[in-house]
């Protein structure tokens, strides 16, 4: 096969949680762009309409919270029989509440220490974050299986989850590294299926996340004077990766976490 050939998902079916809007999106529009029929789900059923109007005739939305375990199961089982098969999954559905302890003004901030974090976020971000994902790979994985096996499943994790962080929400950078983690298990797990199980894990990239802070152009502006590469990070920046895991390209790849952050991860080579 020719290398270009591997990149050709003509046939294959892909389900993207969260992708209504930001990598999610991304993501999507790289699997249509490249010949898969594509179901957007996430929480927001207007949004994930319009998202599906967008991508055009090869893009289904549905409404479905990946909190709601019984539904998201359903949702994977209803696909299955529409589309024949899933071949892809991206468990991407994913939020942050910001900011973390320290302000945009760089001091700490009142109200956003350890010990004032409101149960009630904790278990919304670790469910979204973290149990969503579970939840997802292991509905998606199921249908995999049942369908002879082989597959790519794909999780959005974070730098978040790799080193402590100031800036988003406590809860959050655990929740990303138990997905990173779990992501290594599943893939141990279920290659012996033939699904292989890979991340993506974003750096400091311009989406709604968190508020929709970081598409303000001072935070843009901020971000790309400490990132080697001197910009702030797109949603369309995820999608050679996001096509590269979803296609044969990678058939050998899993237990992988692909980090797309500019570099900044390395420090700056040039401060100032």
């Amino acid at each position: 096969m020719r290398a270009t050939e591997m990149f050709d998902l003509t046939g294959r079916v892909a389900v993207v949680t969260g992708g209504a809007s930001g990598l999610g999106l991304a993501y999507a529009e790289a699997m249509v762009e490249n010949g898969a029929r594509v179901v957007l789900m996430d929480v927001d059923g207007a949004a994930v309409a319009a998202a599906a109007r967008r991508l055009g005739a090869g893009a289904h939305g549905e409404a479905v919270d990946v909190l709601d375990r019984a539904g998201l199961r359903g949702a994977f089982e209803a696909v299955a029989a529409r589309e024949g098969r899933i071949d892809v999954v991206f468990a991407n559905a994913g939020i942050d509440v910001p900011p973390g302890y320290l302000g945009k003004d760089g001091t700490r901030a009142t109200g956003r220490a350890l010990e004032d974090v409101p149960d009630e976020i904790w278990d919304r971000i670790i469910g979204i974050n973290l149990t969503g994902v579970f939840v997802t790979v292991q509905a998606a994985a199921r249908q995999m299986r049942a369908q002879g096996g082989g597959g790519s499943i794909v999780v959005t994790t974070s730098v978040a989850g790799q080193r402590a962080s100031p800036m988003p929400a406590f809860p959050y950078m655990p929740a990303k590294a138990g997905a990173a983690h779990l992501v290594r298990q599943l893939a141990l797990e279920l290659a012996a299926y033939g699904i292989r199980v890979n991340a993506i894990a974003p750096g400091m990239i311009a989406t709604a996340i968190g508020g929709g802070h970081t598409l303000t152009e001072a935070v843009q502006a901020g971000v790309a004077r400490k990132t080697p590469l001197r910009r702030m990070g797109q949603p369309e920046d995820v999608k050679g990766a996001a096509l590269l895991l979803a296609s044969a390209a990678s058939s050998y790849i899993t237990g992988t976490e692909i980090v797309i952050d500019g570099g900044r991860m390395l420090g700056l080579a040039d401060p100032g």
